[in-house]
């Protein structure tokens, strides 16, 4: 039996929030392996705002793609450029639901951060931020990204430990900075023995983001 050639096309998107419809900014939340839509969704109460609306895909399986971030691209596919289509196809919804790019959010952690990451810099524009929780641009050593478009002042933020164990802290400062060269406004802080996880400073980043939409 062949496998799909979108395997995570038509999977449930669960929301948080403001219904889209009457929402002023959207934040698209990407979970990682073995996990779920209703798992990231967990943290949007954190830094949740008023006007907010948060959607988050879920990948068939709970896995995005089968192979580390940094394995040759072809032993990840369909499920890399399934679960772009995915993030592509909800900025899309945004839109058509009249918020503008400047006021959309892609987050993403673990593997969804690595994700929503080269979601973006596949689609530059001007997005109303990209936040980057233990992640990094895909591809394996040595690949050169394309840094053509322009992300217009994005704010985007990457968050690691130093000692992550999924994540090498050389890749996200690598990823960092095909995101300035694009034109992004980047932070990236690198947390000392902190492990795989996302902590308070990262939330707090991510709330004070959503807040500029709402005030």
């Amino acid at each position: 039996m062949t496998a799909p050639l979108l395997p995570h096309a038509g999977q449930p998107v669960l929301q948080f929030g403001t219904p889209l419809a009457g929402a002023r900014a959207a934040m698209i939340m990407v979970h990682g392996r073995g996990a779920g839509a209703r798992d990231i969704l967990g943290i949007a109460p954190e830094i949740a705002q008023p006007g907010v609306a948060f959607l988050a895909p879920g990948a068939a399986g709970g896995t995005w793609y089968p192979q580390g971030f940094m394995a040759p691209i072809a032993d990840n596919e369909p499920g890399i450029s399934s679960g772009i289509s995915v993030v592509h196809a909800l900025i899309d919804d945004v839109l058509a639901a009249g918020i503008p790019g400047e006021r959309v959010v892609l987050l993403g952690f673990s593997q969804g951060a690595c994700l929503a990451c080269t979601a973006a810099q596949r689609r530059p524009q001007r997005f109303g931020g990209v936040i980057v929780l233990s992640g990094g641009l895909i591809g394996p050593p040595g690949t050169a990204w394309s840094e053509r478009g322009g992300l217009a002042s994005t704010p985007v933020f990457f968050g690691c430990s130093n000692i992550d164990p999924h994540i090498p802290e050389a890749r996200v400062r690598d990823s960092a900075e095909v995101f300035r060269r694009m034109g992004a406004d980047v932070t990236a802080r690198i947390y000392p023995g902190m492990g795989h996880l996302v902590n308070e400073d990262e939330l707090g980043f991510a709330r004070d983001l959503l807040a500029t939409f709402v005030a």
